[in-house]
């Protein structure tokens, strides 16, 4: 059984954040992000990555939400102790949002598991003081 202790989650989620000026266009409400994500697997034994839900919530606390198979067309398999790296982007309508969500995982023996993706903030540089 996979451990729900926060203090040790079994799939550790990383994620860096950046805004990217030259698609974004503010006086239309548009502004847009990359995030690079790295997946580490911290339990004893081999995990897949099935699929991926995303709640991108912007300033004015719009929803969107995401789900989908695999990240960035792949279903990565994670070694034990191992990591897996993408990147991808989204677009909101404020200067500032956030991100968080789970992704569907299966062990090896057939356990399937959510791993939480914790939440996460989308700003424009010098938005927040």
């Amino acid at each position: 059984m996979i451990s729900d202790d926060p203090l040790y989650p079994p799939i550790r989620v990383d994620v860096e954040t950046q805004y990217i000026d030259e698609q974004s266009d503010p006086d239309n409400q548009r502004y847009v992000f990359s995030y690079h994500i790295t997946i580490t697997n911290g339990l004893m034994e081999p995990v897949q990555l099935l699929s991926r839900y995303w709640r991108i919530t912007d300033g004015d606390g719009s929803l969107q939400e995401v789900q989908g198979e695999g990240v960035v067309g792949e279903k990565p398999r994670i070694a034990p102790g191992g990591s897996y790296s993408y990147a991808s982007g989204t677009v909101i309508g404020t200067e500032v949002g956030s991100m968080e969500g789970h992704y569907d995982m299966r062990t090896d023996d057939g356990e399937h598991f959510k791993a939480p993706i914790p939440a996460f903030t989308l700003a424009v540089p010098r938005a927040l003081h």
